[in-house]
């Protein structure tokens, strides 16, 4: 679609990354770093200057006091962390269960692990998900779950009860857990992101993921970390060490100086993502799309059914073509595309662009 929209100079909502740039700290400290020589490899695991200010950060938001050098490990990108879990995890004919729509690296990585994904399918327009199903779905050869929360791309987040629920199918069958969290600061209306580091008994048989891309608007440093107990983080490293060894040492130091002398971006980032979430939404309220609930993440979904019969992919297309925006459909996140209409749409843009986009929307 970012292919698509460079070529008819549609204005682009689909691929989610932001249009505006890093933090101004975090790019002078870059430069600062690796003007200074500090351009060598850094410790597999990660600098233990940035392993200490992510263990601070988890103390600070979640409560949960960890051992960093033990705990945390550095990735090249929350991609590579999810691979490396998984890889880690899943044995031949193994079996994980996902939740469709799904981000598009889980299945891959199963694959290759020789396991298999076990794909339960969500539905527009809330996207709940039903644990009574998901208890059917656990046999002899599951080996984990995989949780995406704030959710990529429903905008949906897991509840007290879906952790609950949650929480009981992992103790009592004795699962692993992946809980993707790389939109975990990105939340709406006062409502509180649920990570799995909050709970000790989960911590026990997870791996947690984030992303210093999502937080600091910088996704092409591919930046990101494994949160897991010294036991698993041991699994981890073994297959770490030989996907990328290491990551770009002057960012981890321009990471930790920013998390310990800037920590007020990470606790904006909530406010500072609702009014782009908002300034869309209110845009939109004269069109003839219906919106669908946006509880954290950078995306909104639209129901385009009272606008048109085409399928999701096809809408999209014609959205880039003739009305010059460009928009993901739902489908493809899905194993077996539903027949919802729904797209959705990336905010993390300038306040015009959103609006701009919106205006040619309202067209339609």
């Amino acid at each position: 679609m970012t292919g698509l929209a460079n070529q008819y100079k549609a204005i682009n909502l689909s691929q989610g990354f932001p249009e505006f740039d890093a933090p101004l700290r975090l790019k002078t400290q870059l430069a600062h770093y690796s003007s200074e020589g500090f351009n060598q490899y850094s410790p597999s695991s990660g600098l233990p200057v940035l392993q200490m200010q992510i263990a601070a950060l988890i103390e600070r938001k979640y409560g949960r006091t960890i051992a960093a050098s033990d705990c945390v490990t550095l990735t090249s990108g929350a991609t590579e962390a999810l691979f490396v879990a998984i890889t880690a995890l899943v044995r031949e004919g193994d079996e994980v269960i996902v939740f469709d729509p799904a981000y598009d690296s889980y299945e891959p990585a199963i694959e290759l692990a020789g396991g298999k994904a076990i794909h339960i399918a969500l539905s527009a327009p809330d996207y709940a998900i039903d644990w009574a199903v998901v208890e059917q779905a656990i046999t002899e050869k599951t080996r984990a779950i995989i949780v995406n929360t704030p959710h990529n791309p429903t905008a949906r987040i897991l509840s007290e009860t879906d952790f609950a629920a949650l929480k009981h199918l992992v103790l009592s069958h004795e699962l692993y857990l992946i809980s993707d969290e790389v939109y975990e600061h990105i939340t709406f209306d006062g409502q509180t992101h649920l990570s799995v580091l909050r709970d000790a008994e989960l911590l026990e048989r997870a791996f947690v993921v984030s992303s210093f891309g999502k937080t600091f608007h910088c996704t092409g440093w591919k930046m990101g970390y494994c949160v897991a107990p010294s036991t698993l983080s041991q699994e981890f490293r073994k297959i770490h060490q030989f996907v990328t060894f290491s990551s770009f040492t002057p960012a981890q130091l321009a990471l930790a100086d920013m998390l310990e002398h800037e920590p007020e971006h990470v606790d904006s980032l909530s406010s500072f993502y609702e009014h782009k979430r908002d300034v869309l939404i209110n845009a939109l309220q004269n069109s003839r799309f219906k919106l669908l609930p946006s509880h954290g993440t950078y995306f909104l979904l639209l129901d385009y059914s009272a606008i048109s019969e085409l399928d999701d992919m096809a809408f999209c297309e014609y959205l880039v073509r003739e009305i010059g925006v460009a928009a993901i459909p739902l489908s493809v996140f899905y194993q077996t595309p539903t027949s919802d209409k729904v797209i959705r749409l990336c905010f993390a843009k300038e306040d015009d662009t959103l609006i701009r986009a919106a205006e040619k929307l309202c067209q339609l």
